[in-house]
C-alpha cells in the first residue's frame, strides 16, 4: 500500500557516525503511526523484542 510522502524538515533526522539517517521523535509524531521497526526514537513505546507497546 502506498503511504503519503512526508517532506523532511530541520530536526526530523540526523546522521549517525556511520552516515545513516536516524529519524527523531518529531518526525515519527508527524508521520502519525508506529511502523513497528524498532526505531531508536519511537515515541509510541514499541518494543521490537517483545512485539508490544510499553
Amino acid at each position: 500500500m502506498y503511504n503519503k510522502r512526508i517532506p523532511l524538515e530541520d530536526g526530523d533526522y540526523y546522521l549517525n557516525n556511520q552516515g545513516y539517517k536516524v529519524f527523531t521523535d518529531k518526525f515519527h509524531l508527524k508521520r502519525g503511526y508506529c511502523c513497528k521497526s524498532g526505531c531508536k526514537h519511537c515515541p509510541y513505546g514499541y518494543d521490537k523484542k517483545t512485539d508490544k507497546f510499553i
